[in-house]
């Protein structure tokens, strides 16, 4: 398990990420004292813990990571979230299909109207949220509704005949622009006022609210100031500031512009290190090595720059030697095609894999080009032709930008090398099977990529396919996977 230490961990609100030897999430929570909370773990007093699923937990754990956040409520949207993307073994909770509630306006309609939805959808909508307090946010819905006198009937475009049956604008709820009560350029007003609610301009409003419950109580109207004082507490806890700038992102992290502005200033180069490439090298005893480069622009994944390698000159245990094979032929690519080249390369290793890469570089002429290394030990980072690595304040975006690089390279390629090493468990049983040999193994693999599309079909589809196998051998085949 990697070390671990209580005094790295800050002691903030967020979500802990735990990890198994495979790169794998096995488990994701929230704290609102994540030193506290990760720390509990791995105490003596819980290592005698009687139930098996926390034993099995423990024991699983290869590496963690934390995400720090402003607050309770988005470390629970924020785990939610990664509950749902990675799915881990040991979660049991929130792996149902429930999600936040979102507030969405669609401003194409006639007469625009709030709502509540659980997916945001390409339908050109007004999209806010999500939102962790379901019940307080209908109820908000509901006044701001009311406040700003925006119609709540169902149908999409309301008519005369429907304001007939609309209970709304006789209590006058509704501004009624169905029956041109308001005209559309006052209607349209109304949303737009309505819409810096949302956007948490929330000031107007409050000031308002607070004016009214004054009013109420000053006229011993206790009830009503209750009211007024009730819609104050949910706007301020649903749009106010600690909340808004969570809202817009999809899962906060610490990788972005800010991440890279603050690693150019760490690293001391002349520009920010908007392209970064990362490698990483995975081999079980030497079998089946391979590599994988992950790209981060502007401090975030660029998935589709990803490169994964399949290592053809070393077949022996040396990062050393993968490391160079990777970069001379990721990089005599990029000078083939004359791509785009990274503005800085970090290496998964100390010393050694450093001058391994920048001794690739050199042999193929490949211009100039920021390296580093970043060894897991101590989270070392080591710089060419200096002799001693620099520590990064565990606490700086910098270095958790370059953490992230190098978990997710560690991810890929861990994720490769398990692919390929499933894939020939799987191919020699095929080995054992008597009748079986290299043509027809070959004509098997050919027609089916993998045992597993094999064992989908019956005896006589697999003898249809392949000519050369027989319903009895396909039989035998299916009876022996």
């Amino acid at each position: 398990m990697k070390s671990f230490y209580p005094g790295d961990i800050p002691q903030k609100p967020g979500v802990y990420i735990y990890r198994n030897q495979f790169g794998n999430v096995i488990y994701v929570g929230k704290a609102t004292n994540l030193r506290k909370r990760v720390s509990s773990y791995f105490q003596k007093s819980r290592q005698n813990n009687n139930d098996p699923k926390f034993r099995s937990l423990v024991n699983s754990i290869s590496s963690w990571e934390i995400i720090t956040v402003k607050n309770e409520d988005e470390a629970l949207i924020l785990e939610s979230k990664l509950i749902k993307e990675y799915s881990p073994k040991y979660n049991i909770l929130l792996r149902d299909d429930k999600r936040y509630l979102l507030i969405k306006i669609n401003l194409n309609d006639t007469f625009p109207k709030l709502s509540l939805a659980r997916i945001r959808k390409n339908d050109n909508a007004k999209y806010f949220g999500p939102f962790p307090k379901g019940s307080i946010l209908k109820e908000t819905i509901d006044f701001l509704t009311r406040y700003f006198k925006l119609r709540s009937c169902k149908v999409l475009k309301p008519t005369e005949k429907d304001h007939k049956h609309c209970l709304a604008s006789r209590i006058k709820d509704c501004s009624a622009p169905c029956i041109d009560k308001v005209s559309d350029t006052e209607y349209k007003n109304q949303v737009d006022d309505m819409l810096k609610i949302l956007s948490g301009d929330i000031k107007p409003i409050l000031s308002d609210l607070e004016r009214k419950m004054l009013d109420a109580a000053k006229n011993k109207n206790f009830e009503n100031a209750a009211k007024w004082r009730d819609s104050i507490t949910n706007i301020k806890a649903i749009f106010g500031e600690k909340n808004r700038t969570f809202r817009n992102t999809h899962i906060p992290s610490e990788s972005g512009m800010d991440a890279v502005l603050e690693l150019q200033k760490v690293l001391k180069l002349d520009k920010p290190p908007t392209h970064i490439e990362c490698f990483d090298n995975s081999n079980t005893a030497g079998t089946l090595p391979v590599s994988s480069m992950v790209c981060f622009k502007n401090g975030k994944p660029s998935k589709k720059d990803y490169r994964r390698f399949k290592i053809k000159t070393v077949n022996k245990p040396d990062d050393f030697a993968t490391m160079v094979e990777v970069i001379k032929r990721h990089y005599s690519r990029k000078l083939k095609e004359n791509a785009q080249v990274a503005d800085l390369l970090i290496v998964d290793g100390g010393k050694g894999q450093l001058s391994s890469a920048i001794c690739a570089l050199k042999e193929i002429n490949f211009p100039t080009i920021n390296v580093i290394g970043i060894a897991k030990k101590q989270e070392e980072i080591f710089l060419p032709n200096k002799k001693e690595s620099i520590i990064i304040d565990r606490h700086s975006s910098a270095i958790r930008l370059i953490q992230s690089l190098r978990d997710e390279a560690h991810r890929f390629a861990i994720t490769f090398h398990k692919s390929l090493r499933d894939k020939r468990i799987e191919e020699s049983i095929l080995d054992d099977i008597p009748g079986i040999g290299k043509t027809r193994k070959l004509a098997i693999l050919k027609v089916y990529k993998s045992m597993k599309k094999l064992k989908q079909d019956t005896p006589e589809e697999i003898s249809k396919k392949i000519p050369q196998i027989g319903i009895k051998l396909a039989k035998i085949i299916l009876d022996n996977c």
